[in-house]
């Protein structure tokens, strides 16, 4: 599980999902999250700008990021 600590109160999926490494651009990250393969606290999310906080936990292409302060 890759931990992504952050600097502000959120971060938003698109980026998390950047960061972690699971994607390579931001691009990327819009069409998987628009073809339903990203989980955020087991639900499907469809939206790149959700907002995650600490605790949440995404799952993509058999991975997970936990978002920790």
């Amino acid at each position: 599980m890759v931990q992504i600590k952050l600097r502000e109160d959120y971060i938003k999926l698109g980026q998390a999902l950047k960061a972690a490494g699971l994607v390579d651009s931001g691009s990327d990250a819009k069409s998987e999250i628009l073809d339903s393969k990203v989980k955020v606290n087991g639900q499907v999310e469809t939206q790149r700008g959700k907002k995650l906080h600490e605790g949440d936990i995404v799952e993509y292409d058999g991975q997970q990021i936990k978002i920790v302060k």
